[in-house]
């Protein structure tokens, strides 16, 4: 951690080194001269402001911060003290929206400038816990059933890759999840995604079905001929074997399209 001395004080106002989260009356006082007199002024206005951030977060409900303010919030974690919203806001600039700074890379963030490796361990640590959550929506229930879900659990984990990914779910006989296959990376085609080692696998694992999911990082779901065709290769392998094909769902930042409910398949 870069430590700047001013005036013979380290300057801990954008620390990152521990977790804060405003804590009611806390007061981190700056060692060397001059602590009480800024600790009076920015101590104070900063704590008042974690506060009343803190207060809305648990009264107001999901919409009672901006994105800004979420981000915030978070940051408090990895900033002792200090205003962290131009920090914020240069993320949500940098990145565009709050779920492409959640899913972007640690090292990314930490090219912004007040964000260090612990802020950037918070941020990660979010998107990590959204990801299990979503995860936890669809294990152990049958998938057809909770299709909402699912979907939520494939944006969450797959809109904002930067490069193509290509899974594979297997569902047993009650459309279970009991494999979430992780192909190939690298654009659709039957080098890939070859339908024979598809439904082979499906029967070494014992599926009786499976659903097809990709992305597209350009953010438009909209399927491709090559994403068309390769669907329909792999569900007529699967009939022959008694391994159907539910779906395949295309995600992008901008959502998702289902060939089924578009009927391509």
């Amino acid at each position: 951690m870069k430590q700047e001395r001013l005036g013979g004080a380290r300057d801990v106002s954008n620390s990152d080194d521990s977790f804060d989260f405003g804590e009611e009356g806390r007061i981190v006082p700056f060692p060397g001269r001059g602590a009480s007199a800024r600790s009076d002024a920015g101590s104070h206005a900063g704590a008042g402001h974690r506060a009343r951030l803190r207060e809305r977060l648990l009264k107001g409900g999901a919409e009672a911060l901006a994105d800004y303010e979420v981000l915030e919030y978070l940051l408090f974690a990895g900033m002792r003290q200090g205003d962290t919203k131009p920090v914020a806001k240069e993320l949500l600039k940098t990145f565009g929206s709050l779920s492409a700074v959640l899913n972007a890379d640690p090292k990314a963030l930490q090219r912004v400038k007040g964000v260090g490796e612990t802020s950037a361990a918070a941020l990660k640590s979010v998107a990590i816990a959204a990801r299990r959550m979503a995860r936890s929506e669809v294990a152990d229930k049958p998938v057809l059933g909770s299709w909402q879900a699912l979907i939520d659990y494939l944006a969450i984990d797959m809109a904002h890759l930067t490069v193509e990914r290509v899974r594979v779910l297997y569902l047993d006989t009650k459309n279970r999840l009991i494999d979430d296959h992780h192909l190939a990376d690298g654009t659709i085609d039957e080098a890939s995604l070859h339908p024979r080692e598809v439904i082979r696998r499906a029967m070494d694992v014992g599926a009786s079905a499976l659903i097809l999911v990709h992305n597209h990082p350009s953010g438009n779901p909209e399927p491709s001929r090559a994403d068309i065709d390769i669907t329909r290769r792999i569900a007529e392998a699967g009939r022959l074997l008694g391994v159907t094909v539910h779906d395949h769902v295309v995600v992008g930042r901008e959502g998702h399209v289902s060939l089924r409910a578009k009927g391509l398949i």
